[in-house]
């Protein structure tokens, strides 16, 4: 499983994959959408994406998609 965040730190919002830092200093609309590009490139690979956004209120929404049938 490969894991995609898109988060505000410290005052930028910033791409994450599997817990580091890939782009930052993006307006939040670009971060989240290069986060959902790298998510569906691991998909097409057969990769199991889990994909975190962060809200402008903090609230935080999680998506589980993707990953090979055995």
């Amino acid at each position: 499983m490969v894991q995609y965040a898109v988060t505000l730190k410290d005052g930028d919002w910033t791409v994450f994959s599997d817990g580091q830092a890939v782009e930052h200093g993006l307006s939040r609309s670009a971060a989240v959408q290069m986060a959902k590009e790298l998510a569906f490139a691991a998909e097409e690979r057969g990769d199991t994406v889990e994909l975190l956004i962060q809200g402008y209120y903090g609230d935080l929404s999680r998506r589980l998609t993707g990953g090979a049938d055995d």
